[in-house]
Order: structure tokens, then sequence, then C-alpha cells
């Protein structure tokens, strides 16, 4: 008999993470009395299972044994925003030896044997286990408010997982709602599917799951009176923008402004960032007030301490690591010349000619003697933040921002644009009050204005590994013509519903869930052919 992947291969990542919540009381069964009891004499260690649930998020590679070697992409999930926007056509990078993420740029990672496959697949179900783990040892029903709040980070994290792989598994969410999506395991069926097998739950199941996650969880944070000690947890404005992004995916506009306006309400501890705030490179540090959630990184975790096995080694331009070697990350060109000169964002990428006007002398040095390419990425400050004695940090214990509150103003004027409400007035005041003062835009309504929101979403998510959910949820291709990619294998025009867009579902899963067979994956998908490019 097949053994579930998710509870053979995951299990020693999880509940090596979680194994200080050892919450099952002597005998064969625990009532719910029961686990509230164990908590309440314990509490710690349902703390210490919500803290694995996060620094699960963060890992030196977590997968070796699966892929059978350490990876130099196998860092939790901050690799799979890198891999995602790999894939894109906004961010550029260069097809050689040192571009970890060269699988995914040029879709050979949709082989369902590949590393990647690997490696997406795994990490998110982790979190989903540990997740499951927290969730199976509190009562659902508990009053006690620290075990409410133990249990709504659970929850949204566990949405937030699914979210992801719902759109990296089946086409959008509009006409494919009885599609397969991915196997849904909970806590309340966890057992079942380790011993049988989960078959692949249908898309509309999967969000239905989402929802019920993020509307209890938010309920849960904003009665059970407890403040989050810092932004790595998540917050009421945190569950709210996530259903504000899950809504925005299910193509339900209405509630996606309103969630997402609810969400900038309830984060009091946030505020968009200024136009001197980010006219130099940042998105560093949780502790900047646009940031809604993040994940911590220590400077004694391991991946830090690999030096280069590290989110910001690979995507951040002034750090010490793969970036300097690799060429870095480029915007694309004719997204870079829709930037107007007067928005401070131009800030976050080299012009033309491989220089940046905004930046200091020492950075611009930084960007020539290193040899990058023209567009390339100012984004990611320097470990320490953007001075010059930090330039080329050996220390890359950079924060990872995985929610700004920006993303939820741009939500909000996409919701309202697409159901006759202001979008304009929403974007019009966030552009000239945070981002470009002298910004102004003719069309206030209508597709025009839809597809202006939309690009000020590319630019201002840029790098963040959040627009490959959009070229998904809107059902868009990928067409890398004219954006300036380095080599002529990697210049695609691939089209919407292309099955390569796709993952599958990893070999080694089909190979051990009884519940799903070879025939159950996604379609086979040949990697796409090059096409010509266009100046």
């Amino acid at each position: 008999m097949k053994k579930n992947l998710l509870y053979i291969a995951l299990a020693s990542l999880a509940f090596t993470a979680c194994e200080d919540l050892d919450l099952r009381p002597e005998g064969d069964t625990t009532t719910p009395d029961q686990k509230e009891e164990t908590l309440n004499n314990n509490p710690d260690r349902a703390e210490a299972g919500v803290n694995a649930v996060f620094s699960g998020l963060s890992q030196y590679a977590p997968n070796s044994d699966v892929l059978g070697s350490v990876r130099h992409n196998d860092f939790g999930y901050p690799a799979i925003m890198m891999a995602l926007d790999a894939c894109s056509e906004d961010v550029i990078t260069s097809d050689n030896g040192y571009n970890w993420a060269g699988n995914s740029l040029d879709f050979t990672d949709r082989v369902y044997t590949s590393n990647e496959s690997k490696i997406i697949w795994n990490t998110l179900y982790s979190s989903i286990l540990s997740a499951n783990t927290v969730l199976s040892s509190i009562d659902e029903n508990t009053e006690d408010p620290q075990l409410q709040y133990y249990m709504a980070q659970a929850k949204t994290t566990r949405a937030f997982m699914y979210l992801n792989l719902v759109q990296l598994y089946q086409f959008n969410y509009e006409g494919h709602e009885n599609s397969p999506a991915v196997p849904l395991i909970t806590d309340k069926n966890k057992d079942e599917a380790a011993t049988n097998g989960c078959p692949r739950a249908t898309v509309q199941e999967v969000y239905d799951q989402i929802n019920d996650d993020l509307t209890k969880s938010i309920a849960l944070l904003e009665n059970c009176g407890i403040s989050r000690p810092d932004k790595r947890y998540v917050s009421a404005a945190v569950a709210y923008g996530l259903r504000a992004r899950m809504n925005l995916a299910m193509h339900k506009y209405a509630e996606a402004a309103n969630d997402a306006d609810k969400a900038i309400a309830a984060a009091t501890d946030c505020a968009p960032a200024t136009f001197n705030e980010i006219n130099h490179p940042t998105f560093w540090d949780f502790s900047e007030k646009n940031w809604m959630w993040g994940i911590r990184v220590e400077e004694t975790d391991d991946v830090v301490s690999s030096g280069l096995i590290n989110w910001i080694s690979h995507c951040g331009t002034f750090n010490y690591g793969y970036c300097t070697v690799s060429g870095s990350r480029q915007i694309s060109k004719k997204l870079y010349n829709q930037i107007s000169e007067t928005d401070a964002r131009k800030a976050w990428f080299s012009d033309g000619q491989g220089v940046n006007p905004f930046l200091s002398d020492a950075y611009n040095a930084y960007l020539v003697e290193n040899e990058f390419y023209p567009y390339t990425s100012c984004k990611f400050a320097p470990y320490g933040g953007y001075a010059d004695g930090n330039i080329g940090a050996d220390t890359n214990a950079n924060d990872v921002a995985l929610m700004r509150i920006e993303e939820m103003y741009l939500i909000k004027a996409e919701g309202l644009a697409r159901t006759g409400g202001d979008g304009y007035a929403v974007l019009s005041a966030f552009m000239t009050n945070f981002r470009d003062p002298q910004y102004s835009f003719p069309g206030t309504s209508g597709d025009r204005l839809i597809n202006e929101i939309l690009k000020q979403r590319r630019i201002e998510l840029w790098g963040e590994g959040l627009i490959w959910f959009d070229i998904m949820r809107l059902n868009q291709g990928v067409d890398r013509r004219g954006c300036g990619f380095h080599e002529p294998t990697v210049i695609f025009n691939i089209e919407p519903n292309s099955p390569i867009l796709l993952y599958r579902l990893p070999q080694t899963e089909i190979q051990a869930n009884s519940a799903i067979s070879e025939g159950d994956n996604n379609p086979v998908a040949s990697a796409p052919d090059p096409v010509k490019d266009v100046e």
C-alpha cells in the first residue's frame, strides 16, 4: 500500500520543528478538555508550536533528504518567491551556472521530477502540517484568549499556504471551480490522509477552506484581545489582507476591496512608506512601518551562517552572495520605461546605462565595479540598511516581506474600479501622497484605469514573489519579447492557459499517495520554444 508523502517525507520537517509540542496525555484518546488542560498547564508548548510554524518559513536546506543533497535554492518560502519571479516577464535573470532560479527561468522546473517541483510542494505542505499539528492540539471551541490567538496563527498560515497551492496547480478560479487542485489536508482529516492517502480536492473546495480559515481567524484575532509581539506573527489586518488576496483571485472584486479597506483600518501599526523612505534601497527589516507581515531572519540562523543559501544572497544586489556572480536581477526595460521620472520608485533600479542617479557615489561605484547590467535592482538594501558602509554586507540576515500595506491600497483601487466604485480616487491619492507627487492619469474608469492599476502593482510589488499570481488570476500569458532578457534561449511568448504555466504534482507524491494516480496529475507540457526578440 502506498504511504502518503505528505506524512512520511515531510514528517521529519514538521514534527522535528514541533518537538516541544508534545500535548498528548497518557491514554489512547485525547478529549477537548484534556487538550486545553494540557496546554494550560504547559503554555510554552503551544507557543513553541506556533513559533515552529513561522520559523519553518525560513530554513536551511529543509528538503535535502528528499532531494538527496543540499540545494542552494532550498531555503524555505522565500525560495518559492524567487522561483515564481523567475517565471515572469518582469524579473530578468541571466541563464548562467550561478543562477539557482535557472530552471524556473526556462520552465524546466515544470518537470515533475525537478528539484523545484519537490521544493515547492514539500515546503508548502510542511507548513500546513505544522499548522495542523497546532490546531489538532486545541479545542476549536476554546474560550481561552491565548489559545484562540494560537489557533488564529495556525489557521491563517494554513490558509496562506493553500492560497499559494491552489494558484500554482490549477488555473484561475472562474471557470475552474470543479477542476482538481491539490490534496486538502486539515487537522480534521490528517490521520485518515496519512493512512489512506488524499485525493486532489476541487478548486472550490480549497477556496472554501481558505475562506473558512481566514474568516474564523479574523474573528479570533479581533476578539481575543492579544496583540502580536512583532510582525512575524499575523494580526487581524494580515488575515483581512489575505482574504482580500483570496477574493481578488476569485474575481470577487467588491469583497476584495472591502477586505483591503478593513486591512488598512486594522493595520494600526503600519502606514505606507513615503517618498523619502523609498527613494533608495530599503525593504530589509520587518520593523519598517509599511510591512504588515514578514519573515524574521536572525544572524544566528543556519540560512545566514551558510553565507549563500538565503534569499538576499540571490536577490539582493548589494549583499554578499550569488547576486554578485549571477548578474543579480533586473526589471523589464519595458516596465522600467513606464515609471515616471518623478516617481520615487525610479530609484529602485539602475538606468539604461547601468547607473542610478538617485544613489550615492559609493553605490554607483559598486554597480560599475561588479559590471551589473542596466536596469539592475537597487530595491533591497544590504543588511544594516542604506549606508555606504553596508555595501557588500556579508551578513545575509535580511528579513523578507510577505505583505506590505501598499498592496492593500492597490487591491482596494482595483476592486472598486472593477465594480463601479471610485478606484481612480484611491489610486490617485496613493500615488500622489506616497509615490509620485506629480502623478496624473487621464483615464478615471474602465479598462484603461484597470490596466493602470495593474501596472502600478507590477512596479510596486516587483521582486516580492507576488506578480506570478496576477498572471494566473488574470489568465495572462508570459511575453518576454522586448523585456531585455539576456539570452535568446529564454525569450518566450507563452499563451494563456498553456499547460506549462501549471506545476505538476511531484512524482514522489504520485508514488506515495494511494489516492492519486499518474492520470490524476496535470498534463505533461514541453518547455516553451524560444521566439525572436523585439526592440
